[in-house]
């Protein structure tokens, strides 16, 4: 799910968009919502660094000690990911916007095609690109990649379980296999799980826990290719830990 962010002084204003764009979401099936609203920086700034945001929208013209522009300028060299998108009622800041890898710039009064175009290319390009979400069979949901812990087939229905709650599709494994990432693996034939979530194996029971506690099981067909993908995947040290260490532990 994309978890937008929106910063605007006018209190009307972030009614108005809030309302516009939870109706293009319903609408078009997306899978996004709108986690945060804000008038100021400071708040805006404290909301940032405790939460998950893919998305922001936000007000150029902020009555505040910071600008819209001196707000992304800040994000932006901690977050080179998170996509803004400018809005304003001034036209003469567009071409100065865009020099902190803006999406787009949306102009006010908000015009709801236009920012419904805007959100159908916002959803493109993520679906495109290397991201870090992943596409629910064919639909237009998009998970969090970190949040999926393993995926589970039961005939032709797809299960993602994720921390929060489940998405289900109908795709067939090999439909969707090839396009996870490769911290995705096959561990049996009906579960496929996410190394980063792996708490512990158990090799006598042929079991994974994960950090969620939930149990994935682990099929005698595919047991030597995911032990030695384990053996093979590099962490990122300052994150992670290795397998035969305290946070991923083979028993």
């Amino acid at each position: 799910m994309l978890n937008f962010v929106l910063c605007d002084d006018n209190k009307n204003i972030l009614d108005k968009l809030s309302h516009m764009l939870e109706n293009i979401f319903i609408q078009n099936d997306y899978n996004a919502k709108i986690t945060y609203t804000c008038d100021n920086a400071d708040d805006l700034f404290d909301y940032l660094s405790k939460n998950n945001t893919d998305v922001l929208f936000l007000d150029i013209n902020l009555k505040n000690k910071l600008t819209g522009l001196d707000i992304a300028e800040r994000i932006r060299k901690k977050n080179k990911k998170i996509y803004i998108i400018f809005t304003t009622g001034h036209l003469e800041y567009a071409l100065v916007a865009y020099k902190y890898k803006t999406f787009d710039y949306i102009p006010k009064p908000f015009v709801s095609e236009r920012l419904e175009l805007t959100i159908a290319r916002l959803f493109e390009d993520i679906k495109s690109s290397v991201s870090n979400f992943i596409k629910v069979g064919n639909s237009q949901m998009l998970i969090r990649e970190n949040d999926v812990l393993y995926i589970k087939k039961d005939n032709m229905k797809l299960t993602y379980h994720t921390q929060f709650q489940d998405y289900s599709s109908y795709i067939a494994f090999n439909k969707i296999e090839d396009t996870l990432p490769n911290n995705f693996i096959r561990c049996h034939k009906s579960y496929i799980v996410n190394i980063d979530c792996i708490n512990y194996i158990d090799n006598i029971k042929n079991c994974i826990y994960l950090t969620n506690n939930d149990v994935c099981p682990i099929g005698p067909k595919y047991k030597n290719n995911l032990l030695e993908v384990l053996n093979n995947y590099e962490y990122d040290t300052k994150d992670n830990e290795y397998f035969n260490e305290s946070k991923c532990r083979a028993n």
